[in-house]
């Protein structure tokens, strides 16, 4: 279940009317002050991003499952799993299986949160989207921080 002020960030998000990326941003900001903290761990950061993701969906985030060809169709089935779960009124994990994943999480290194494993992993997740896509990111960050500082 993610934090109170998690959710509120992310709902005023929402209301800001920023994409479903960046209000799931908030619970995978979430997910590596987790690790950080050395509540759990995750195997890679890929992992810890997926697990943030994951919970962005189950609060209600309207975050499209992955296209296919970029991931499994395990992966686009979860996201699909999640999303019908936010749609739905909660229902409680059970006790067994909750601390099962705990436990699970626990045994996981805690490095996966550091800044270079997450350097790495936004350098590796640009590349694979090529030039233009980088270049497109780039404007739209400038054109922002024009607005912000305004």
């Amino acid at each position: 279940m993610p934090d109170k002020q998690t959710l509120e960030r992310a709902q005023e998000d929402a209301r800001e009317g920023k994409a479903p990326s960046t209000q799931a941003g908030e619970f995978v900001k979430e997910e590596m002050d987790h690790i950080r903290e050395g509540k759990h761990g995750a195997a890679s950061t890929k992992q810890a991003i997926a697990i943030g993701l994951s919970k962005a969906r189950r609060a209600g985030v309207k975050l499209p499952p992955p296209k296919s060809g970029t991931t499994s169709a395990a992966t686009r089935r979860k996201a699909a799993s999640d999303t019908r779960k936010g749609k739905s009124p909660a229902k409680k994990t059970s006790a067994k299986r909750s601390r099962a994943t705990t436990n699970a999480l626990k045994r996981e290194p805690r490095s996966a949160a550091s800044r270079s494993a997450l350097s790495k992993q936004a350098k590796t997740s640009a590349r694979q989207r090529g030039s233009a896509a980088r270049k497109q990111a780039a404007k739209k960050a400038a054109r922002t921080r024009q607005r912000s500082s305004r």
